[in-house]
């Protein structure tokens, strides 16, 4: 597909996918006068964080240069579902940096060893945090994990703005505190890097929590640690938190948490249990 094709066909789907959307869906008013059927391009705009014309131009084929953090934002203001979102990016001539375009690292045998761990929860998360892969009792661990969109499944941006997954730390302020610190430490080798950026900037915009505890400069490293969740399903849980290292020049690291009592294997057992299928949600 050549560029000019391609900006055309880019400037086509952002009008089609901007037309479906109503003004409730974003939380706008409607109006008495409205015409345009879904949203006007400087709504679109607006709450994407960029200019009007500039939109504008990218509605008209115009040759000019799309960040990845615009095309995050455009993603996310037009509602566009996983596919949706891989083909902006596409025909942006883009690479997605979140979480949701690729799983670089979880083979099948690290899948199984997930699935072998249960009734132990288990995931497969990044230097960024970001949860690339689970098994089924980490998926109902503090929220129901397979109803995230997969961009969102990243433990500070599910800490900070998640209502069910902030209800399940027991200690939740503190963990804040402590997940910026380790977020810090850890984005010290990439801070150039669109990725880390977007997830910065996306955090500082939703929770004000977040923007107080990034400007303290406080640093952590990551460690083993003894927590409390408190499960929606089967009540306190207390683990022992414990990171297996798949790829430490990568960050990619198996993390698990270990009962440390018979109370809480047992109520790990029957949440397992209760999950099931992991497609599922899980129910009393």
């Amino acid at each position: 597909m050549t560029t000019e094709i391609r900006r055309h066909e880019l400037a086509a789907f952002l009008r089609s996918r901007r037309e479906r959307i109503t003004p409730e869906q974003v939380g706008l008013p409607r109006g008495a006068r409205r015409r345009t059927p879904g949203l006007r391009r400087e709504e679109v705009a607006h709450l994407s964080a960029v200019g009007v014309t500039w939109y504008t131009w990218l509605e008209q084929s115009r040759d000019i240069h799309v960040s990845v953090q615009v095309l995050d934002a455009l993603a996310r203001t037009l509602l566009l579902d996983p596919g949706e979102r891989a083909h902006l990016f596409q025909l942006a001539g883009a690479t997605d940096p979140t979480p949701a375009s690729s799983c670089m690292g979880v083979t099948d045998a690290v899948r199984a060893l997930l699935d072998r761990l249960d009734p132990i929860p288990a995931s497969v998360q990044n230097s960024r945090y970001d949860i690339l892969a689970y098994n089924r009792t980490y998926a109902h661990l503090l929220c129901d994990l397979d109803t995230v969109p997969p961009e969102d499944r990243n433990c500070v941006i599910l800490m900070h703005t998640h209502p069910q997954w902030r209800e399940s730390v027991v200690e939740h302020d503190e963990s804040m505190r402590v997940m910026a610190a380790k977020l810090r430490a850890s984005m010290a080798g990439h801070l150039s890097e669109p990725a880390w950026k977007m997830l910065v900037k996306r955090l500082q915009s939703e929770s004000p929590a977040f923007r107080e505890n990034w400007e303290r400069y406080e640093i952590a490293a990551g460690r083993g640690k003894v927590k409390q969740f408190r499960n929606r399903h089967v009540g306190l849980l207390t683990v022992t938190h414990t990171d297996l290292w798949l790829n430490p020049e990568l960050g990619a690291r198996i993390v698990t948490y270990v009962p440390v009592d018979a109370e809480t294997r047992e109520r790990l057992e029957k949440l397992y249990a209760l999950a099931g299928d992991p497609r599922r949600t899980v129910t009393r």
